[in-house]
C-alpha cells in the first residue's frame, strides 16, 4: 500500500468523523428535550414500563434487519445484479421477519410488560417493529453510497424531535399511553425520511420481484452479522430486562434515564460504521491487513479521547446532571457513572468488531456469545449479593452497570488480542496523553466538586467547561499527532453532519 492511499484511507475516516461530530451535537440537542418531558411529565414509574416495553420491542426490530445493517454493503458490493433489486430483496427479508416479530409480541404482550398490568394500546405497540426495521435497511443501503445525510435527517433531527413534540403533546389527552404513541410517531416519521432518499437514490426497482432461493441465501449469509449485531446490541440493553425482572418499574425508569444520558458517548463510536465499515472492506480486499490496524487504532483513539471526555464531565457533577431530568432520577447518578465509563472501556471492542465480523466472524460470534452470558450471570449474582448484604434498591440497582462495565473490558481486551493476532499487529488505541489528560480535567472537576450545595450550579456551569477545557488543553498538545487534528481540519455545517445508521433514538 502506498503511502498516498494510506492517508487517503485516513482522510476519508476523519471527513466521516469530521462530519459525525456534527451529527453527534445535533442529537445530543435533541434529546436532552425528551428527556426533560419524559422525567417532570411522566415520572419514573412509567417512564419505567416505556423503557421496558421498547427494549423489547427494539431487539425485536433488530433480530428483523438479520444482519442487513452491515451485510448489505457486502452483498452490494459482490453481485452482478441490478442494486435496486437487492435493496429491495433486503427490504422484502426485513419486512417479513418483522410481521413475524410483531405477531409473536402481539400474542405474547407479557414479554414487553413482565412487571405491570396490561391494557389500553398495550398489545398493539409490537406492530411498530416495521418501521425501525425498515428505516435502518434504508440508511443502509444509503450508507453504502456514501449519502449518510439521510441519517443526519432522520436519526437527529425528524425522529428525536416528534418524540419530544409528542411526548409534550399527548401528555395531556393519555398520560399512560402517551409515551407509547409519541414512540410510534416518531418511527413513522423516520421511516419516512429513510424511504424517500432511499427511492431518490436507489430508483424504483423496474422489473423486480422476491425470489425466494435469493433471500434464502442473504439470510444465511447475514446469520452472524444479525448474531453479533444482536449480542452487540443485548450487552447493551440485557441490563434493563434483568432489572425490570427483579424490580418495579420506578427503579427500572431511574436507571433508564441514567442509561440515556450515559449511552450519548456511545453514538461516537457508531457515528464512524458508516465510513469504517467501507474503509476496511476496501483494505481487505486489497489484501493489506497492515492498513486495517492503522484503521482500527486511529479510530479507536478519537473515539475513546472523546468518550473519556464526556465520562469525565458528566462524573464529577453526577447528581447535578440527574438533577436536570427531575428530584427523583438523582439516585440514578452512581449508576450513570458506570454506565458512562463501560462506555470508555468497550471502545476498543467495538471497533476492532468493525473488522472481526469480516475477518472471523464466526469467533466474534462466539465471543460475543460468552461474554453476554458472563454479563447476565455477574449482574444477577452483584444484585443478589448486594441484597442478602442488606442494601438499598438503588444501591443493589447499580449491580447491572458494574457488571457491564467489568465484562465491556474484558472484552476489549479479548477482540483487541484477536484482530491483532489475525493482522499481525497491534490494535491497540492507548497513549499515555490519554492517562495525562484524565488527571488533569479530573482535578479541576474535583475542585468544582468541593464547593457546597448551594453552589451545584457552578459546578454544572463552570465546573463542566473548565473540566473539559483541561482534558482538550493536553489532548491536543501532547496526544494528538497530525492524523489526529486533520479530524478538525474543515469542521462540518450542520447540513453535512451525518449520524449512525444504528436505528432507534431509545437506544
Amino acid at each position: 500500500m502506498t503511502a498516498t492511499d494510506q492517508s487517503e484511507d485516513i482522510a476519508a475516516l476523519a471527513k466521516g468523523g469530521r462530519t459525525n461530530v456534527a451529527g453527534f451535537v445535533l442529537r445530543l440537542g435533541a434529546r436532552i428535550p425528551f428527556l426533560f418531558i419524559a422525567g417532570h411529565m411522566y415520572g419514573a414509574e412509567l417512564v419505567g414500563r416505556f423503557a421496558i416495553a421498547v427494549v423489547v420491542v427494539e431487539f425485536a426490530a433488530l433480530l428483523a434487519t438479520l444482519g442487513l445493517k452491515r451485510g448489505l454493503a457486502q452483498a452490494l458490493s459482490s453481485t452482478q445484479r441490478p442494486h435496486n433489486h437487492v435493496v429491495f430483496d433486503a427490504l422484502a427479508l426485513a419486512t417479513i421477519a418483522s410481521l413475524l416479530a410483531s405477531l409473536a409480541l402481539f400474542a405474547f404482550p407479557e414479554a414487553m410488560y413482565p412487571n405491570s398490568a396490561i391494557g389500553g394500546l398495550d398489545r398493539f405497540f409490537p406492530l411498530i417493529i416495521l418501521a425501525p426495521a425498515l428505516s435502518d435497511v434504508s440508511l443502509a443501503a444509503l450508507a453504502y453510497r456514501h449519502d449518510v445525510k439521510a441519517s443526519v435527517t432522520a436519526r437527529a433531527v425528524i425522529e428525536p424531535w416528534t418524540l419530544s413534540i409528542f411526548a409534550f403533546v399527548f401528555s395531556f389527552f393519555t398520560h399512560k399511553d402517551g409515551l407509547v404513541l409519541a414512540y410510534v410517531a416518531s418511527m413513522v416519521a423516520a421511516l419516512t425520511a429513510s424511504i424517500v432518499p432511499l427511492i431518490r437514490s436507489y430508483g424504483v426497482p423496474h422489473g423486480w420481484s422476491p425470489h425466494v432461493g435469493q433471500l434464502w441465501q442473504m439470510t444465511r449469509a447475514n446469520t452472524p452479522l444479525a448474531g453479533a449485531d444482536a449480542l452487540e446490541w443485548g450487552s447493551r440493553n440485557v441490563d434493563r430486562l434483568i432489572l425490570g425482572t427483579l424490580f418495579p418499574p420506578s427503579v427500572v425508569g431511574i436507571y433508564y434515564m441514567a442509561q440515556q444520558v450515559a449511552s450519548l458517548p456511545q453514538k461516537l463510536k457508531t457515528s464512524f460504521d458508516p465510513i469504517l465499515g467501507p474503509v476496511v472492506t476496501q483494505s481487505l480486499a486489497r489484501g493489506d491487513l497492515a492498513a486495517i490496524a492503522r484503521q482500527v487504532r486511529q479510530v479507536a483513539f478519537w473515539i475513546i479521547a472523546a468518550q473519556l471526555a464526556l465520562a469525565i464531565t458528566a462524573s464529577i457533577p453526577r447528581e447535578g446532571v440527574m438533577a436536570t431530568i427531575g428530584p427523583q432520577f438523582v439516585s440514578g447518578a452512581a449508576a450513570m457513572v458506570f454506565l458512562l465509563f463501560a462506555e470508555v472501556f468497550a471502545s476498543t471492542g467495538a471497533v476492532s468488531e468493525s473488522a472481526l465480523v469480516y475477518m472471523a466472524r464466526h469467533r466474534n460470534l462466539l465471543v460475543s456469545m460468552s461474554m453476554l452470558a458472563l454479563q447476565i450471570a455477574l449482574s444477577f449474582a452483584l444484585i443478589l449479593a448486594l441484597r442478602a448484604a442488606g442494601y438499598g434498591v438503588t444501591v443493589q440497582a447499580a449491580g447491572a452497570p458494574v457488571a457491564l462495565m467489568l465484562v465491556l473490558l474484558l472484552t476489549s481486551f479479548i477482540k483487541a488480542w484477536m484482530l491483532g493476532r489475525l493482522l499481525g499487529s497491534s490494535v491497540s488505541p492507548m497513549r499515555w496523553p490519554l492517562v495525562w489528560a484524565a488527571c488533569a480535567g479530573a482535578l479541576v472537576g474535583g475542585a468544582f466538586a468541593l464547593l457546597p450545595p448551594g453552589w451545584r450550579w457552578a459546578q454544572v456551569s463552570i465546573g463542566v467547561a473548565a473540566t473539559l477545557a483541561a482534558y482538550l488543553f493536553v489532548i491536543w498538545r501532547y496526544a494528538f499527532g497530525p492524523e489526529d487534528r486533520a479530524l478538525f481540519s474543515k469542521m462540518p455545517s450542520a447540513e453535512e453532519a451525518t449520524l449512525p445508521n444504528e436505528g432507534g433514538f431509545i437506544r
